[in-house]
């Protein structure tokens, strides 16, 4: 027993060592840089800032180029919220509709469902359905390709859940004359909270740092997003790494902040319904 616990003891230590190195590191790197001068970053050493103009350095960040970078939050801001929230509907929708309706069709559905996760999305087809609708260097059409994208995942979650609610439930709301929508919406989805916490955590998080996406599909400074501010705000100020590690701090706390708030949800969500019982 004593040597187990010690085991345990020592893996503990290192799993909290490696935790520190892999991501307090770069933070602290992160937040060094960014409180320093132009001439103290030049060299990107990992040192205490001779002078400490963060405060400036982040108003600097916000002014540059007709505040693109206060434009860019707004816009991803609206895009994460709005995909998610669509993603969050429809895969709790679809992950009910397959765990609890079985039907020949159940097979092909979950064959889709799986393609979307290991199928690499083609950029070039996508484009030119966004041409055909029109919908191509407009946010609209960067919510559905993010929506699209992140669909299986969440359907996945969501249905893994569902099998673990009763179905007696389903049967005592429909005895009451509760229509479908009504039992989805007043009886399964309040009990959903758990994975819809960790949906919504998981994919802003992934959609407010895809980098990808709005450089295919949404290109130009009209609809810029925080991530491509950081290639076009290296490029415009010639390699200034205080601005730049700013830019990166700042877009590094929102997500930060919601994984602190909602770590014990999340860990729930991915958890609940992987053991049914």
């Amino acid at each position: 027993m004593k040597r187990e616990r010690r085991r345990a003891w020592v893996i503990g230590v290192v799993a909290i060592l490696a935790s520190v190195v892999v991501f307090l590191v770069p933070f602290m790197f992160i937040l060094l840089t960014a409180s320093k001068t132009v001439q103290d970053s030049a060299d990107l050493g990992f040192t205490l800032p001779k002078q400490w103009v963060l405060l400036q350095n982040i108003s600097t960040v916000l002014k540059t180029g007709d505040a693109v970078v206060l434009r860019a939050f707004i816009n991803s801001a609206t895009l994460t919220v709005v995909s998610v929230a669509i993603m969050v509907v429809l895969a709790a929708m679809a992950g009910y509709v397959l765990d609890r309706r079985r039907s020949r069709w159940n097979t092909v559905a979950n064959l889709f469902v799986l393609a979307g996760l290991i199928v690499p999305p083609a950029v070039v087809p996508t484009i030119w359905v966004l041409q055909s609708l029109g919908l191509f260097k407009t946010l609209p059409g960067l919510i559905l390709i993010e929506a699209t994208f992140g669909l299986s995942f969440c359907i996945l979650l969501f249905r893994s859940f569902v099998s673990s609610i009763p179905r007696e439930l389903d049967e005592a709301a429909i005895v009451d004359g509760a229509s479908p929508l009504r039992l989805f919406f007043s009886v399964i989805l309040p009990l959903l909270k758990p994975v819809v916490i960790t949906v919504i955590v998981v994919q802003a998080v992934n959609v407010f740092n895809s980098f990808q996406n709005p450089l295919y599909f949404l290109p130009g400074n009209a609809g810029v997003t925080v991530q491509l501010t950081l290639y076009n705000f290296q490029s415009q100020t010639l390699n200034q790494w205080n601005l730049l590690f700013t830019d990166i701090l700042l877009i590094t706390i929102p997500p930060l902040v919601m994984y602190l708030i909602f770590n014990r949800q999340i860990v729930a969500g991915m958890t609940a319904g992987a053991v049914k019982g």
